[in-house]
């Protein structure tokens, strides 16, 4: 799978900024058939940095409701990498 595909787009939330500042990790959105070996891979290739842990989770999405019809949100997977010391990406330093 070409990286690209694995990597769908960086997650920007509070949490995840706070978690880049103290402990070096960043958050992406990952294709859900991905594993934590082909994320690293994607990440260390797309970025050039070194990647010391991945961790994934699934996200299932929410139920909502729009007048009488019941929807529901697609499930996700979300991967949050952990740099090496010394390691950032730029993409993330503005924000």
């Amino acid at each position: 799978m070409n990286p690209y595909q694995i990597i769908k787009g960086p997650l920007i939330t509070e949490k995840s900024t706070i978690q880049k500042e103290l402990s070096n990790q960043l958050t992406f959105e990952v294709d859900r058939r991905a594993n934590r070996v082909e994320i690293r891979h994607a990440v260390e290739k797309i970025f050039n940095v070194k990647v010391t842990q991945v961790r994934t989770m699934q996200i299932k999405g929410k139920v909502k409701r729009v007048g009488r019809t019941l929807g529901k949100r697609r499930d996700w997977k979300k991967a949050v990498v952990t740099l090496a010391k010394g390691e950032n990406i730029e993409f993330f330093e503005g924000v």
